[in-house]
């Protein structure tokens, strides 16, 4: 699965920080990493992240670009 943050869309609620620190983290106060190819071991977590994102910021599939939707 690969995902892509849309950082012009995100908050820096860092609920996905919490729910899947595998593949998001926080560097500083407020940019988020991430990790756009997600292993597979932390799919289910980063689909918990996804939806828990208040702004829906994580885009998620099997090819995403940056600029679709």
């Amino acid at each position: 699965m690969q995902i892509v943050v849309d950082l012009t869309r995100c908050q820096g609620y860092a609920q996905c920080v919490f729910l899947a620190p595998g593949v998001f983290r926080l560097h500083g106060d407020e940019a988020l990493l991430y990790t756009p190819a997600v292993p597979g071991d932390q799919v289910e977590r980063v689909l918990q992240a996804a939806a828990a994102c208040p702004v829906q910021a994580i885009l998620l599939g099997e090819e995403v670009s940056v600029g679709g939707r």
